[in-house]
């Protein structure tokens, strides 16, 4: 009996792919970890976050920005300003956070989070999986977030359009003993993110 006999016929590949994948080359050197940055809305968390994400990416290191903002346009879309739903936009955020950082990524997460218990939590679940989680309170007064206004919130609350604002009127509960805290209204953004780039290299992380 005859056999037919197939060949499976292949394609040489793409030289520019190749070129891309050999110039695309990432820093290995240093495990994954999640740095969670803290504090009142305009506070400076996104500016930092983006700043340092911008220097680790020039030296290889594989980073995501996890943005609040975005995340809960996206992600937690379904989610109000509720206690609960706070409480479960953060561990949403956590556990996506926490995924990255156990395969090699450097998530940086300007979240407000504002009670210590969801923060508690994040922290508690990087724990279980051996991944490294750092806190950083990015401070600064209530009175100057709301002169910097970045979105407009406080002259929305101020106008009485929206409630619940973080620190106005609705309650923060500020870091007892964060890894790092940034006085964003007194230091510069290079230098807060030289402090955040130290305290890495002082954990092994970069």
């Amino acid at each position: 009996m005859e056999h037919d006999v197939t060949t499976l016929q292949t394609t040489a590949p793409d030289p520019g792919l190749l070129s891309r994948s050999a110039t695309a080359s990432y820093c290995t050197c240093y495990p994954g970890a999640t740095v969670w940055l803290t504090g009142l809305p305009s506070s400076g968390k996104t500016t930092v976050a983006r700043a340092a994400a911008g220097v680790l990416r020039q030296s290889g290191r594989r980073v995501e920005v996890l943005d609040g903002d975005e995340l809960r346009s996206t992600l937690s879309g379904d989610l109000g300003f509720s206690r609960e739903d706070r409480h479960r936009n953060v561990e949403r955020t956590g556990r996506i956070a926490q995924v990255l950082a156990r395969n090699g990524i450097l998530a940086l997460v300007p979240v407000i989070a504002p009670y210590a218990d969801s923060r508690a939590l994040v922290r508690a679940l990087h724990r279980e999986s051996r991944t490294e989680f750092l806190e950083i309170h990015v401070a600064a007064p209530v009175d100057v977030c709301a002169v910097r206004d970045v979105k407009g919130l406080y002259a929305r609350r101020a106008a009485g359009q929206i409630s619940g604002l973080t620190g106005v009127d609705a309650p923060y509960e500020e870091p007892l003993a964060p890894d790092l805290r940034i006085d964003s209204h007194t230091e510069s953004v290079d230098r807060s993110v030289a402090a955040l780039l130290a305290l890495l290299a002082e954990r092994g992380l970069a």
